[in-house]
């Protein structure tokens, strides 16, 4: 592997490690206690705090922040912990803070792009291969399923979550849950419909996609309240398994649904 490259305007802690292959640019802060690994890339003026982990061939680009401490008033100080999968990309001015306490852990998958100004809160738990259009914000302990979308500007609650395959609309106030493969759109958000082109993109069956629309069909344009649209698509719905991942997730809902 090739060695790594450090500009000597960049401020690199001794005790930070750094993987072979990667390049820190011009004005770089690397603090103790972060693990970087192999062929990542740092443009300039990046900061990157301790302690956290982020794997091989992430790209941080200029004026992004990742790792500071939570902005949670309740933090008293102690190592707190963010975790970063691989070829991840945080574009200009991203924020993401570390968790509030030493026994939680703010993670972030695999492939996401968060565009500029992005914000992921303390103690969150952010999927593989999402899109954060510019703005999208996390408040704490939210959860994003693996290949959401997030348009741009859209505020999160905290301890929302928004499932797999899920997007929202720009400028979206999220204040309950998404379900999976759903579009949530408004200020509050509803959810208006399937998200049927990301699907489709996906490669997701025709004939999945069709109970998809089934269960959005029971859960948001029947007469039924939330619990009966499960009792319906249980008894109404093959047992597929986009099915269950709806059911499961609603179940598995403390703020409730969007509706």
């Amino acid at each position: 592997m090739s060695e790594v490259q450090i500009h000597p305007t960049a401020i690199v802690d001794a005790q930070a490690e750094i993987g072979a292959g990667t390049i820190i640019g011009p004005y770089c802060i690397v603090a103790a206690g972060v693990v970087l690994g192999h062929d990542s890339w740092l443009q300039h003026h990046v900061t990157l705090c301790g302690p956290m982990t982020a794997g091989a061939r992430n790209k941080f680009h200029a004026y992004c922040s990742i790792g500071q401490q939570t902005q949670d008033l309740k933090y008293q100080g102690e190592p707190t912990y963010l975790e970063i999968g691989d070829e991840n990309s945080f574009r200009e001015f991203v924020t993401v803070n570390r968790s509030t306490t030493s026994a939680g852990k703010t993670r972030i998958g695999n492939c996401g792009n968060f565009l500029a100004y992005s914000h992921i809160g303390h103690d969150c738990a952010v999927g593989d291969a999402v899109v954060f259009s510019n703005n999208g914000t996390l408040a704490g302990h939210v959860q994003i399923g693996d290949h959401a979308i997030m348009g741009g500007l859209t505020a999160v609650h905290q301890f929302c979550r928004i499932g797999r395959y899920a997007i929202t609309g720009g400028c979206s106030k999220i204040v309950q849950d998404i379900p999976p493969f759903m579009i949530a759109d408004g200020n509050p958000a509803k959810v208006r419909g399937i998200n049927l082109v990301g699907l489709e993109r996906s490669g997701f069956l025709p004939e999945s996609v069709k109970w998809i629309k089934e269960a959005f069909r029971l859960i948001y344009r029947s007469k039924y309240n939330t619990r009966q649209a499960i009792e319906a698509i249980r008894n109404e719905l093959p047992s597929r398994v986009e099915i269950n991942q709806i059911v499961e997730f609603i179940e598995q809902s403390e703020r409730g649904i969007i509706r």
